[in-house]
């Protein structure tokens, strides 16, 4: 295995999914940024590199958010979900992610 094949391996692993909330779909629409849950060992040019290798756009800016889990109770005993990282992209103007292109 190439150093080329397994960075392309990694950028694929960087992003996870999208975060598809109220906050996500108002900040997408006023500030023409999309919103990836990213791998909590991602850095910034990881992140911006796999964004621009999955949808084929280019990407202006990367801002990282750590999101700490919630704390839940399960019975008598209190848990906490997984910390997570969220990564804000940034697209240049004219570009766009549409996540509906497989849909009829």
């Amino acid at each position: 295995m190439t150093a080329q094949t397994a960075n392309q391996e990694r950028l694929l692993q960087v992003i996870l999914s999208p975060v598809v909330s109220e906050k996500s779909t108002y900040v997408a629409d006023k500030n023409e940024q999309v919103i990836f849950r990213v791998a909590k060992d991602a850095s910034k040019p990881e992140i911006k590199a796999a964004v621009e290798l999955l949808f084929k756009v280019q990407v202006e800016s990367v801002q990282v958010s750590n999101v700490k889990g919630k704390k839940k109770r399960f019975g008598a005993h209190l848990g906490r979900r997984r910390h997570w990282k969220k990564a804000y992209i940034c697209l240049k103007p004219g570009q766009e992610i549409n996540f509906a292109a497989g849909e009829a």
